[in-house]
């Protein structure tokens, strides 16, 4: 069974002929070239963009790039690329699996950082009292149900009562903001440093290497993680239960699927697998978490989510690309005088040639919505509202 999330097997209502047109999209062009209009080309003209912005600071773009993929892949810099990945690549997941079902989940950036607050403070009590692999799995878990337990308001609120989950998603995420920082300022507190940090995990009890790398083994699991989800959201019943209800809920109920159900259980698995990554940089990477530390990965991956049509198994590839960004970009950017939030404008300059493309593409036919219909729908509804 394999369904897109942009095109579920679903008739189409009658009288919308702007929804037919976009069900048509797919069939216009070749998958090669949908790929080249849709996913490559508002990548190069966001960095065609930034280079002329970099240009005209006095920075030559071509030798700026070059230093990029240098730093990001030659030397050390594949590894670090690599270890960057695991915790963008959960939470691009997270992202994917809620957009697919035509939610909006936004409450990523608390959702990260409270899990990595509980797991970075509970993590070498755990990990001294118990074997290692028992204490790991178990720190896990911690982290799965800290997301869950962000999630479920959302969603339930969600199904009960139609509420608009952008807002109460985006109202949790500011609650486990504040209650990481309280808690890395409290209970969680290394007493014996003036900053306010959790302990520091020792090395020893942090995820091993890949044999012969500097790789955390969290690569692999996150990796592997995904791959398993891309084949559920394919080529499973449960995936195509989420990809009807990201078409219409009417429909979905029309079928006999459990609407209610399936948006909480949808939620939390997205907020699972966002909290994870928190877990993982944690246990992997950096082994404690000080206050105010936010290095908000969801606002970063959020457009290759959907450069990527909210698959999985196409989000490695662009993830990739934005981790070798971050890894060689940060010390290209400090080498020739730019702020480290220069990568902040190639993101958005990403986000903007997107919605030109996306205005363009929806009249001309030029390939698959980045937006499956439902949440397109559901945009443009909220959109009208506010």
């Amino acid at each position: 069974m394999n369904h897109s999330p942009a095109n579920p097997p679903l008739p189409q209502p009658a009288g919308k002929p702007a929804a037919e047109s976009r069900n048509r999209l797919s069939g216009q062009l070749s998958t090669g070239l949908q790929v080249l209009i849709r996913t490559i080309a508002p990548v190069l003209l966001a960095l065609a963009a930034a280079g002329g912005i970099i240009w005209a600071m006095g920075v030559n773009p071509l030798q700026f790039y070059g230093d990029i993929i240098e730093l990001g892949l030659g030397g050390t810099g594949w590894q670090k690329s690599l270890t960057l990945m695991a915790p963008l690549l959960l939470i691009a997941l997270g992202l994917i699996i809620a957009f697919r079902a035509q939610l909006w989940n936004l409450g990523y950036g608390g959702t990260y950082l409270l899990a990595a607050a509980v797991v970075a403070g509970t993590a070498p009590t755990i990990l001294y009292a118990m074997p290692f692999l028992p204490g790991v799995l178990l720190l896990l878990a911690m982290a799965i149900a800290v997301g869950a337990a962000i999630g479920f308001l959302p969603a339930w609120l969600k199904a009960k009562a139609g509420t608009n989950e952008i807002v109460t998603s985006l109202m949790m995420s500011f609650i486990a903001i504040g209650a990481a920082n309280l808690l890395v300022k409290g209970p969680f507190q290394d007493p014996g440093v003036t900053v306010p940090q959790t302990r520091v995990l020792d090395l020893g009890l942090m995820l091993p290497f890949i044999p012969g790398t500097r790789i955390h083994v969290g690569f692999v699991i996150a990796l592997v993680i995904v791959l398993v989800f891309h084949v559920i959201l394919t080529r499973s019943a449960f995936g195509l239960k989420i990809d009807v209800l990201g078409a219409s809920p009417k429909a979905a109920t029309h079928a006999g699927i459990n609407v209610k159900r399936l948006i909480v259980v949808v939620f939390l698995l997205s907020s699972g697998m966002i909290a994870l990554a928190g877990a993982i940089d944690m246990l992997g990477l950096w082994g404690y978490m000080r206050t105010g530390f936010n290095p908000t990965y969801g606002d970063k991956i959020l457009p290759f989510v959907f450069l990527a049509r909210l698959n999985p198994l196409g989000s490695i590839p662009l993830v990739a690309f934005y981790a070798v960004l971050a890894t060689g970009g940060t010390i290209a950017a400090q080498q020739v005088g730019l702020s480290v939030d220069f990568l902040l404008i190639i993101v958005a300059l990403i986000l903007f040639f997107m919605t030109v493309i996306e205005l363009i593409g929806t009249r001309r036919d030029l390939g698959t919505s980045y937006l499956p219909a439902g949440l397109f729908a559901g945009a443009k509804r909220m959109g009208g509202a506010s």
